[in-house]
């Protein structure tokens, strides 16, 4: 381990994907992007669906480009957004996996709680109540196609089975369906069968480091691969592979992984299953080396891009972020109204500054009428969101949380990180803003013998290779 070598990360976020080239040895971690592409949804007759083979093909374009610059690529790893799946039966797919925002998945959740309640489902598998989690919407399958399937992959672990051919589900994955009985982290065969939903459909567990299988000899031919690639799981979860490249000191830190979602916790070694965890809507959910994540989720930047998008709509041309924010900096943040981020109206795509403007009018609030000062009203609003997502977790988790690391894209927002600096009290480190492709690259490089060590060690290299930025809590 005296010098540097190559792994491929692919990351597959909820609005774009990319693969990256890590270069990682004991004094070296750098991330040198290959293919960026989007991730768009496709709605259909029967709803909302993911370009799961669109997407797939994606992501062998650029592992043919990363093949192509750097030959001797010693692993290959792939992260996702949790909860969705693909229902199988041999090697076909039963359909195209649905999307999280789409608006079947609450159905499900009466037809779970009327069998298991909530509060006993926490007991079980520790996580927040989200009406997409991947039980609720299993719930909503027709019963003639859960009686073709023979298998359910979740998104890593298709991709995982597309590249190798083998079927296995990694362990940080599982931990966001629902179905994973956390504290012995394992299957809850009999949550299912309570359920009336086959436990045949799930594959065997992996853990991140484990090797996954090899490339198989048309996808190695397709990318351009000589030999016998190891493909190798990662933190499979994108949340989870980010947390590797958190870093911080856990004994005293909190993380907001910022992008799409804001997933803000604290990392601890065992579950927090204590009535104030579950009050207080937290999940724990599995990390890397059996860690846990104790987090909440908040809505993030969707709320964000959406309002972008919807302006860019009605002028019929795109807008600068970077403008819009610079504008939104000069307004003052006591004069734009605060609301709730995680009101469910705003989990599907839309016309973000009418929900915000109909939020507001429902709550006696006077509205924000132009755009930089509704742009403002969303960033103090999720930095409230964030401050107090901090604080319940440094509490949840017996954590006296000193210092707040913001990773991902929200890492770029300069007004975000100082706004939730401020609203915290605390201090705020923005970076990696690959954070993601960082862990997933780490993991791997960890797994071939690159480097070596805990996650201790992991973050150290992070601390020393990477850019980043420090926002001091203002009066």
């Amino acid at each position: 381990m005296t010098r540097a070598g190559h792994v491929a990360a692919v990351d597959l976020g909820a609005s774009s994907g990319r693969v990256v080239v890590g270069r990682v040895g004991p004094s070296t971690l750098e991330a040198i992007p290959i293919a960026r592409f989007p991730n768009d949804p496709v709605t259909m007759v029967d709803g909302l669906q993911w370009n799961i083979v669109g997407l797939y093909d994606s992501v062998l374009g650029g592992l043919r480009d990363a093949f192509r610059q750097e030959p001797r690529i010693a692993s290959v790893g792939v992260d996702t957004w949790g909860v969705d799946y693909a229902l199988l039966r041999g090697d076909r797919m039963l359909g195209n996996p649905l999307h999280y925002r789409d608006a079947r998945t609450a159905l499900g959740v009466s037809a779970v709680h009327e069998i298991v309640p909530h509060d006993e489902l926490f007991a079980r598998n520790g996580l927040q109540f989200l009406p997409f989690t991947t039980v609720y919407q299993l719930a909503t399958e027709p019963a003639e196609v859960l009686a073709l399937a023979d298998r359910m992959l979740l998104t890593p672990d298709l991709f995982g089975f597309w590249l190798t051919g083998e079927s296995r589900a990694e362990l940080t994955i599982a931990s966001t369906t629902g179905l994973l009985h956390l504290p012995e982290r394992e299957w809850d065969v009999d949550l299912l069968q309570s359920l009336g939903l086959p436990s045949r459909i799930l594959p065997e567990l992996i853990a991140p480091g484990q090797r996954w299988g090899s490339l198989l000899p048309d996808v190695a031919r397709a990318v351009g691969a000589d030999g016998n690639v190891p493909v190798t799981a990662v933190g499979s979860h994108d949340t989870a592979s980010a947390v590797v490249a958190v870093p911080m000191d856990r004994r005293s830190a909190a993380f907001i992984s910022c992008g799409t979602w804001g997933l803000v916790g604290v990392e601890v070694d065992e579950p927090v299953l204590t009535a104030s965890a579950l009050s207080a809507n937290f999940t724990n959910e599995g990390g890397v080396d059996g860690r846990i994540r104790l987090l909440r989720n908040v809505m993030g930047l969707w709320i964000l891009s959406e309002a972008v998008r919807t302006w860019e709509r009605q002028d019929g041309r795109p807008l600068s972020l970077p403008g819009l924010l610079e504008e939104a900096t000069a307004v003052d943040a006591r004069t734009v109204p605060l609301f709730d981020v995680d009101d469910a109206r705003f989990l599907p795509p839309g016309d973000m500054p009418e929900r915000i403007r109909a939020w507001c009018v429902e709550h006696d609030v006077a509205p924000p009428r132009h755009r930089p000062t509704i742009v403002r009203s969303i960033i103090e609003s999720l930095a409230r969101a964030f401050a107090e997502a901090v604080e319940q977790a440094g509490d949840l988790g017996g954590i006296g949380v000193q210092t707040i690391h913001i990773v991902g894209g929200g890492a770029l927002n300069e007004l975000l990180c100082q706004r939730t600096a401020d609203l915290s009290g605390r201090r705020v480190v923005a970076g990696p803003v690959e954070a993601t492709a960082l862990g997933n690259v780490l993991v791997q490089a960890r797994a071939v013998g690159l480097i070596d060590g805990d996650l201790e060690n992991l973050r150290e290299l992070v601390d020393r290779t990477q850019a980043l930025r420090r926002f001091e809590p203002r009066e």
